[in-house]
């Protein structure tokens, strides 16, 4: 465990179940186009699994692509 995973805060049990993981299919603005924070961290997850960076996602989609490069280059929530 890194120190920075020391340092997080523990979820409370009782939130199970909440909107604190909200499915992006459900979000409420997830057709908008994505943030320039999500676009800046999948041009660099992007980069790192050699893949092209669509740039017309959405909020919902590019959450997903998030998770699917993350996955893929070993990088994010353990």
């Amino acid at each position: 465990m890194t120190d920075a995973q020391q340092n997080l805060p523990e979820i409370d049990p009782s939130l199970e179940g909440s909107n604190l993981e909200k499915d992006p299919e459900d979000w409420t603005t997830g057709d908008e186009p994505m943030t320039k924070a999500q676009e800046s961290y999948l041009r660099t997850l992007s980069d790192q699994a050699g893949e092209e960076l669509d740039p017309s996602l959405t909020k919902a989609q590019a959450s997903e692509r998030i998770d699917e490069l993350q996955a893929r280059t070993g990088r994010g929530a353990a």
